[in-house]
C-alpha cells in the first residue's frame, strides 16, 4: 500500500480511546492542556548553575548504553555487546550477562537497566535488550538476580511481539510506575512506520506489564481480543528514547528521536495516539515528505518539537525532593547525540524552557540519571566512553 493510499484510509477515523481503571489513568497538567501547538526551540537560554564539579566515575567504557545505582553506592553500567560494568568505587568489572539470542547489531544489543521496585528484597534488575537474527529479531525484557558481585542466568520476563527484518528502532527504554507495573518502548523499526498505527501490532508503541510479564488488568486496550493489542499502552510513536515519571504532576514523559527533524517530547496518557507516521513536523533522510499532516484529529501533538533534530537520547526527572541543584527542579534533563550538549527543560513553566546546562560534559550523550544524594550522573556514548558525576561546587 503506498504511504498516501494509506493515510487517507484514516481520514475521517476518530482515535479516541477509554482510560480505564485508576491506575491507567493519567492526566495533563494544567500548562500542558493549553498547548495547541508545540514549541519549537531555537534560542537557548543560560544555565542557570554556576557552581559545581565534574568527577569520572568510569572510563574505558564500550558503546555503553544506560546505567543504573545501587542502593550502596555502586554502579552497573550496560554495553551493547551484552557486557555490564560494575563499578566499586575506584575499580572497575566487565561481566558477560550471557543472554538468551542477544542480537547485537545496528542498533540493537542489550540497551536499558532499571532495579525491580523491591530490589532491597529480590536483588532482581531489570534489562531491555535485542533478541534473534537479522530475518526476525525483536525487543525483548530480561530480568537477572545480583548478588553483589555476580548474576544469575538472565530469564526472559517477555517478548515483544512483533517481529521485524531490520536491526534498527528498538527504542527500549523501561520505566517502573508508581503501581509497579513495567512501562517500556518498543520502536517502529524504522522500515516499519506504518504499524505504530495498527493496535495488533507492538512496533511504534509503549507497552505495559507486570514485573512477571502478565498483562495488568487496567491497560487500556485489556478488552481487546489480541493479546499483543493488550499489552499497548500508547501507540504511534517513532523511537521514544527517553522516559520517566514525574512524580511533581504524577505524569510520565516521554522523548523519541524523530526522522530528519521532529524529535518530540510528549505527556503520555493511556490510551492515546502521538501520531506517528500520520503528522510530523521531520521529513525522511532523503528529504522526502513523509506525511502532509502536523495535526490530525484524535493525535496528540508534541509539546515540544526540536526541528532541526537534536538526537535526544537519556532523560531523567530533577524533581522537587533533589537538593543539590534548585534551579533545576521540576526540569527533565536530557542527553543529546546530534547536538551534544545536556539541556535542561522546565516542567514547571508555561513556556517549557529549555537551557543548556554544565557545558563541561559535553560530546555524544548517551544516558542521564540522579544519583541517590542528587547529584547527576551523565554517560558517554560509543567506543571509550566515560561516566561523569556532576555535583554541586559548595
Amino acid at each position: 500500500m503506498s504511504k498516501i493510499a494509506w493515510l487517507d484510509q484514516l481520514k475521517g477515523v476518530r482515535f479516541t480511546y477509554p482510560i480505564k481503571g485508576a491506575k491507567g489513568k493519567q492526566h495533563l497538567p494544567w500548562f500542558a492542556v493549553a498547548l495547541f501547538t508545540a514549541f519549537s526551540f531555537n534560542a537557548i537560554a543560560e544555565s542557570p548553575v554556576d557552581s559545581y564539579k565534574v568527577t569520572t566515575i568510569a572510563t574505558g567504557l564500550q558503546s555503553p548504553w544506560s546505567m543504573v545505582q545501587l542502593p550502596g553506592g555502586a554502579w552497573i553500567i550496560t554495553e551493547r555487546d551484552g557486557h555490564v560494568v560494575l563499578v566499586k568505587g575506584a575499580k572497575q568489572t566487565r561481566l558477560n550477562l550471557d543472554l538468551d539470542g542477544l542480537y547485537l547489531a545496528g542498533q540493537g544489543g542489550l540497551l536499558d537497566i532499571v532495579l525491580s521496585p523491591q530490589y532491597a528484597q529480590t536483588k532482581e534488575i531489570f534489562f531491555t535488550y535485542a533478541q534473534g537474527e537479522l530475518a526476525a529479531n525483536r525487543l525483548v525484557i530480561a530480568k537477572a538476580v545480583f548478588d553483589g558481585d555476580k548474576f544469575s542466568s538472565p530469564t526472559i520476563v517477555y517478548k515483544v511481539a512483533t517481529d521485524k527484518n531490520t536491526p534498527q528502532h528498538y527504542a527500549g527504554r523501561a520505566l517502573f510506575l508508581p503501581d509497579g507495573s513495567l512501562l517500556f518502548s518498543s520502536g517502529d523499526g524504522f522500515d516499519f512506520r506504518e504499524q505504530a498505527q495498527v493496535l495488533t501490532s507492538q512496533l511504534g508503541k509503549l507497552l505495559r506489564i507486570n514485573a512477571d510479564g502478565s498483562i495488568p488488568e487496567d491497560n487500556p486496550f485489556e478488552n481487546e481480543q489480541n493479546k499483543a493489542a493488550q499489552a499497548v499502552y500508547s501507540l504511534g510513536h517513532r523511537n521514544t528514547q527517553g522516559l520517566v515519571y514525574d512524580y511533581d504532576s504524577k505524569m510520565i514523559v516521554s522523548h523519541e528521536h524523530g526522522p530528519a527533524g521532529g524529535d518530540e517530547l510528549n505527556y503520555i496518557s493511556a490510551g492515546k495516539n502521538y501520531g506517528w507516521p500520520v503528522i510530523t513536523y521531520g521529513k525522511d533522510y532523503s528529504q522526502a515528505r513523509i506525511s502532509p499532516f502536523t495535526d490530525y484529529q484524535g493525535m496528540e501533538k508534541p509539546v515540544i518539537d526540536w526541528t532541526p533534530s537534536i538526537a535526544p537520547s537519556g532523560m531523567a526527572y530533577y524533581g522537587s525532593v533533589q537538593q543539590q541543584f534548585p534551579a533545576l527542579k521540576r526540569h527533565v534533563l536530557i542527553t543529546t547525540l546530534v547536538d551534544k550538549k545536556l539541556y535542561a527543560v522546565d516542567l514547571d513553566s508555561k513556556a517549557l524552557t529549555q537551557t543548556h546546562v554544565f557545558p563541561e560534559v559535553s560530546g555524544r550523550l548517551r544516558d542521564v540519571y540522579i544519583t541517590q544524594d542528587s547529584s547527576i550522573a551523565v554517560l558517554g556514548d560509543g567506543k571509550d566512553a566515560t561516566l561523569q558525576l556532576i555535583s554541586a561546587d559548595n
